[in-house]
């Protein structure tokens, strides 16, 4: 079993738009192999999340990109949703902490349209990766090798398609976090 024991991972939303299950799921993944999630977000009080396009429920913020340093955390995840990736990328904190993570050669796993977010913070040049279908003209475009899989991982990024392949974005995701 995976032992995160000490770790703090980010988990980087906007205000809405976050898909829920891409939220909640890695999030009990990291806190149930001992991990601490953490929920950072454009400001203090409460996100939105989403069952595709429908309200779901509200998750309480923990610490702001302006505030928080990513040097603190271990790794992050950026789940998808439409909305949500969307509104990262126009937030110059949020695209900052993104990109640290990249600067730090740290774990980042994303999934969905999140990738959207890594674009903005102009990391993805020369990785392999996978997204929602719609994202592969925009990866491609910012120097992306985008592939059509279950989940993709290219150095310290991990990358899935949609809700359905948690279960194996989940699995490289801990196994990034907590290398044998």
């Amino acid at each position: 079993m995976t032992d995160l024991t000490g770790k703090k991972i980010a988990f980087a939303v906007a205000k809405e738009g976050i898909e829920q299950i891409e939220l909640t799921s890695p999030w009990e993944a990291v806190r149930d192999a001992g991990g601490q999630p953490v929920l950072v977000s454009v400001e203090k009080g409460q996100v939105q999340a989403f069952n595709h396009f429908d309200k779901a429920d509200t998750f309480d913020v923990d610490d702001t990109f302006a505030a928080a340093d990513a040097t603190s955390y271990d790794g992050l995840v950026l789940p998808g949703g439409v909305g949500n990736p969307d509104a990262l990328r126009t937030d110059a904190d949020a695209v900052a902490f993104v990109k640290a993570f990249f600067d730090a050669d740290k774990p980042v796993a994303a999934i969905c349209h999140a990738p959207w977010s890594l674009v903005e913070a102009d990391v993805v040049r020369g990785r392999t990766l996978t997204s929602w279908p719609s994202l592969q003209t925009d990866l491609r475009n910012a120097g992306a090798d985008w592939v059509d899989e279950e989940v993709v991982v290219d150095g310290n990024l991990v990358t899935s398609r949609k809700p359905d392949d948690l279960p194996a974005f989940n699995e490289a995701l801990l196994s990034l976090l907590a290398p044998a």
